[in-house]
């Protein structure tokens, strides 16, 4: 899997993502507030938390439902983020993973590498054996 080194546009998503979480910080009610910051191709950033606890939406799910409200089709690179995860950085779900595969597949995707380094991957690369839709032909 190639990875690639974060840039300074990567460092101010999780920058974004990171004041995402710590605004909808509420151990009381979310008690595990994952947030997501989701770069466009055009630069425009969407954010995200996830919804309910175990079994909501996911924070990248969220994200990419704004984006794509707002007429975005093209994805740059997604983080999630936790503020008690190393690094900040939170790994995404299988689901959150097969969604990427669907609609991005080249999408970076910021995570910890094997020795706790954040790196970026392609989504296409986190999931292999993805499901991929059958089409039946005319």
């Amino acid at each position: 899997m190639i990875q690639y080194e974060l840039t300074e546009k990567d460092k101010e998503l999780i920058r974004a993502a990171m004041e995402t979480e710590k605004q909808n910080r509420d151990y009381g009610f979310h008690y595990r507030v994952v947030a997501s910051a989701l770069r466009a191709k055009d630069g425009k950033i969407y954010k995200g938390i996830n919804i309910g606890k175990i079994h909501g939406s996911c924070a990248e799910f969220v994200a990419f439902g704004a984006a794509v409200a707002d007429g975005q089709r093209e994805f740059d690179t997604i983080v999630a983020v936790h503020s008690l995860a190393p690094n900040n950085i939170v790994t995404p779900c299988g689901n959150c993973r097969q969604l990427m595969m669907e609609y991005c597949p080249d999408i970076f995707v910021i995570v910890n590498d094997a020795s706790g380094k954040p790196v970026k991957v392609k989504a296409k690369d986190l999931l292999p054996f993805a499901y991929e839709e059958i089409i039946i032909g005319d």
